[in-house]
């Protein structure tokens, strides 16, 4: 895994020297995400400069050093990446005569391009990848994301400059960029807690979309083209296989076990985040079974966490004899860690989970360079409770009459949080993690709609009018517009998850993921994202993804073979930490301090009347407002430490 950087001027004008120390300066913003070594590439007549950070993961030798250029010269890369399915190109290339000087990936991806063309390898590929390639012949720059979007792009113009980098961080070291917030971008952060793709917190930075490729030529006036796919998420729940329940479970066994032994290839040390829920237990029961050693599996466990998995997580690490590690984290290791978030995210960032994220990240650096994850198993099978809960919904509210739907809403909110959270306690022990306190008021906004989508929308919102926050912020358009409303019950869970494949699983769960990961210097891999395994889930009937009225039937049976059901027959609880009573108690001067509505008025970005009406509401307990809150000081602890 590694950084990538670059500089493309039109038209030319720096020495071939300064182009290598300003895309140099640039790349070494990304050291954390390649340590093991740097590398320059100039052509000043052309006015292209590639900066690379190298984390060396397979082929440690000089012969995998980056920028690569092919054998033929006419190509150059900067590659930020792995091809789990290198070695099968790469015979192929061989059988026509292609001679290799090393083992790397990256080799093997400039030959692939040099033989195929560059949009016949892309979709020849299975990995994760964000890369640069220049063209010496064409004189054109090509950028390129892999399928899912776990690597990150950003890309900007900056005066006669086009810019990009893996992270904001690296158009920030160039002399010629000055950013400026995005008032929109940072309404639509305010609403999901991410800002969504293809915009950034900057004007005029985009992120470039998964599954595509953005082409910029010397020469050209304007803007580079819009960026093109070259594969498309498929949707969902819209075209069903007629394969018989057991032939599916096959199936899916067969897909992940080469998913999973396909990203164990590795010339460094690899594990496994184990969190004892059923993604994590599959991949690394999967490994377990293909591996000849116990494979390293690591936990992270709190004891301020109303909802720790980390004996559960135990369980299944004694059951498939893995090596496990588990660190049982202090308050002060999760406070810690909160103060390095604006520099870990580089953009406004607010899923609380990026915490624990990061401390595991931490737990497994200190043994393994490469671990592989559980993430995105919810999504395309079917995991998260709206995907059962919301159709359900629907179809009885529609026998309720309007008023009577938004006065019981009403009813809900009135009650103090405390009485809530004193009810829940009441309720038996596998319930307890479904219905806390601070779901209460999401539920009772849902529960006065009627409509899928609208319900939906409300379950992705943190900030449900966020364009009442943003001094002159207008809300952009989203996927989610896009998908429009008047679902029918019959079809919205499988709506949701593609909508949750196409923004929340790039922009979030992705993004927390790699800037944790990478912070560190680890690379993590994940087998459900084989564009293999995606493209099978979008076949899966929706009465074999929720049979028995639960989800993620099919993984459960594929888990069945290799762990007995009772070690995972749990609700899905995840490191809960208490951000909401820290904010109350251990972080208030920090949040008050944030919060201040001098301090708002003065920076210009956020109304403060709206801001501390629910901070006030959140100090009286009167309700709990932990997730608004955190996208707010998320926001402004990256003000503070980054700026405009």
């Amino acid at each position: 895994m590694c950084g990538i950087a670059g500089i493309l001027e039109s038209p030319p004008h720096a020495s071939a020297e300064e182009l290598g120390a300003r895309v140099d300066a640039m790349a070494a913003t990304l050291v954390r995400r390649g340590p093991d070594g740097s590398g320059t590439w100039t052509d000043a007549e052309a006015g292209i400069a590639f900066g690379h950070r190298r984390l060396a993961i397979l082929d440690l030798s000089a012969a995998g050093a980056q920028p690569m250029v092919s054998r033929s010269g006419r190509w150059v890369v900067s590659y930020n990446g792995e091809l789990y399915n290198a070695p099968e190109i790469a015979a192929e290339l061989e059988s026509a005569g292609v001679r290799f000087r090393g083992h790397s990936d990256t080799e093997v991806l400039v030959e692939a391009v040099d033989a195929w063309g560059l949009l016949r390898a892309l979709r020849r590929t299975n990995g994760m990848f964000a890369l640069a390639l220049w063209d010496r012949a064409e004189r054109g720059l090509h950028l390129a994301r892999d399928r899912l979007g776990e690597k990150p792009l950003y890309y900007a113009h900056a005066g006669p400059r086009f810019l990009f980098g893996s992270e904001l961080k690296a158009l920030r070291a160039h002399p010629g960029f000055s950013p400026a917030i995005d008032r929109d971008s940072l309404t639509a952060y305010l609403r999901f807690g991410y800002v969504p793709a293809p915009g950034s917190i900057y004007r005029d930075v985009c992120k470039l979309p998964p599954g595509t490729v953005l082409s910029v030529k010397v020469g050209r006036s304007g803007d580079p083209d819009a960026p093109v796919p070259y594969w498309r998420l498929p949707e969902l729940g819209t075209e069903k296989s007629s394969a018989p329940a057991d032939e599916l479970l096959d199936r899916a066994h067969d897909l992940l076990l080469d998913a999973v032994r396909a990203r164990m290839r590795s010339d460094v040390p690899l594990g496994a985040f184990l969190s004892g829920g059923i993604d994590s237990s599959t991949v690394v029961a999967l490994m377990q079974a293909t591996s000849v050693r116990p494979v390293r599996t690591f936990t992270i466990g709190s004891r301020a966490s109303t909802h720790d998995e980390a004996s559960a997580a135990r369980a299944v690490a004694d059951h498939l004899g893995t090596e496990h590690t588990e660190l049982i984290a202090t308050s002060g290791d999760t406070l810690a860690v909160i103060e390095r978030l604006p520099e870990i995210y580089d953009e406004p960032f607010a899923d609380p989970s990026q915490i624990p994220t990061r401390l595991v990240a931490e737990l497994a650096r200190q043994q393994v360079t490469v671990s592989l994850s559980g993430d995105a198993g919810d999504e395309l099978f079917g995991g998260y409770n709206r995907y059962r809960w919301v159709p359900r919904l629907a179809r009885r509210l529609r026998l309720v009459p309007e008023p009577v739907r938004r006065a019981a809403a009403r009813g809900a909110l009135a009650v103090p949080e405390f009485v809530w959270d004193a009810s829940a306690r009441a309720l038996p022990l596998r319930l307890r993690p479904q219905i806390p306190a601070v779901k209460v008021a999401k539920l009772a906004a849902i529960g006065s709609e009627r409509d899928p989508a609208a319900m939906y929308r409300i379950l992705a919102s943190v900030w449900d009018q966020p364009e009442r926050l943003v001094v002159e912020g207008r809300e952009p358009r989203t996927a989610l517009d896009d998908a429009g409303t008047g679902w029918s019950t019959s079809t919205a869970a499988a709506r949701m998850m593609a909508l949750d494949a196409r923004t929340y699983l790039p922009d979030d769960i992705l993004v927390k993921v790699d800037r944790a990961t990478m912070d560190v210097s680890l690379e993590t891999r994940v087998p459900f994202l084989d564009h293999r395994v995606v493209e099978f889930a979008a076949t899966v009937p929706r009465e074999v993804t929720f049979s028995r009225g639960v989800g993620k039937a099919l993984l459960r049976s594929v888990l069945d073979r290799y762990v007995p059901a009772e070690l995972v027959a749990r609700p899905t609880a995840g490191f809960d930490l208490p951000i909401g009573e820290w904010l109350r108690g251990p972080l208030r001067p920090w949040a008050e301090e944030l919060l201040d509505p001098a301090r708002l008025r003065r920076e210009g970005y956020l109304q403060p009347e709206p801001v501390s009406a629910v901070w006030r509401e959140h100090l009286s307990r009167r309700r709990s407002h932990e997730y608004r809150l955190w996208t707010v000081l998320m926001f402004q602890s990256w003000l503070e430490a980054t700026g405009p």
